[in-house]
């Protein structure tokens, strides 16, 4: 890869592992479905204008199929469920976890027509990671029917993590990143929309979580979404998703030295395992000739 794309991945870890500590923030005073829909909409009053401008946005329409999916599998599904499963469960469990998403990346790749070839090592890596996420909620880290109900909504979160690039990989490689992902926050706000509105406060937020929120919506969204695209057609889909091995990191250490979560032994193998068995499951990646 190129220092661009070093440069580009190393400050998406960042963009990517500080959001569940500023949706933790975030919840005190609004619903996830609130948290989830004023990121992307105010991503969205951000990217758009821009994108409408440079005429990017409407050859988009062009793909309204693919634009809708990547709207409801990397945006609506991801941000809903991740919020929703933060209500239950420590913002450092819900970044250690979104560690699983290369492997998931690997797994289904087959589905959108991305044939990679599955080695040993490729295989090996993937029961390390199984093992991993196995160890992670085994010891010491879940112990209630709610907590069970939060890692649930992040395996929702999760595959969809998984599914959005493959879907720009396979659908969306020739069209504008920008154009794409100003239709795609647009259309995801839309979705949320009546959710947000009916679970909206009676009152203005705190400075904190209004703060919270422009962080999410600006750095956290709309940058990061737009390196996200960029890197996506840099480096393919599973490498792309590799973003996943160090954010978990950033968004463990905000939440243990931040908000004095626990961080127990499970949750410290769990994530190396998971770690290990990604870096071995999408390593040398190689697509074959046929792949788009």
């Amino acid at each position: 890869m190129t220092w661009r794309t070093w440069t580009t991945f190393w400050l998406l870890c960042l963009l990517w592992g500080i959001p569940y500590f500023f949706i933790k923030l975030a919840l005190v005073e609004l619903s996830p479905a609130c948290v989830a829909w004023s990121r992307i909409t105010l991503g969205a009053l951000v990217l758009v204008p821009i994108a409408w401008r440079r005429g990017v946005l409407l050859p988009t329409l062009r793909h309204k199929g693919a634009i809708v999916a990547f709207a409801v599998t990397e945006l609506v599904v991801p941000f809903s469920l991740i919020s929703l499963g933060e209500s239950w469960i420590s913002s450092s469990l819900a970044g250690v976890l979104i560690a699983a998403v290369p492997l998931t990346v690997v797994i289904i790749a087959p589905l959108f027509g991305v044939r990679e070839h599955m080695s040993a090592r490729r295989l090996f890596g993937l029961v390390v990671g199984l093992a991993g996420v196995v160890v992670l909620l085994g010891v010491d880290t879940i112990s209630s029917a709610q907590q069970w109900a939060g890692v649930a909504c992040m395996v929702g979160a999760i595959v969809g993590y998984a599914v959005g690039p493959l879907v720009v990989q396979r659908y969306l490689s020739g069209v504008d990143e920008l154009g794409s992902l100003a239709a795609s926050l647009l259309v995801a706000s839309i979705i949320l929309a009546p959710v947000a509105l009916w679970t909206a406060p009676h009152t203005i937020p705190s400075p904190l979580v209004l703060t919270s929120v422009a962080i999410l919506g600006l750095f956290c969204t709309a940058l990061a979404l737009l390196l996200y695209f960029y890197l996506i057609h840099a480096a393919g889909a599973a490498r792309a998703s590799v973003v996943a091995y160090i954010s978990p990191a950033i968004a463990a250490v905000l939440g243990i030295f931040v908000l004095q979560e626990q961080f127990g032994i499970g949750i410290a193998a769990g994530l190396a395992i998971i770690l290990a068995g990604s870096w071995l499951g999408t390593g040398g990646v190689k697509q074959s000739p046929d792949s788009p």
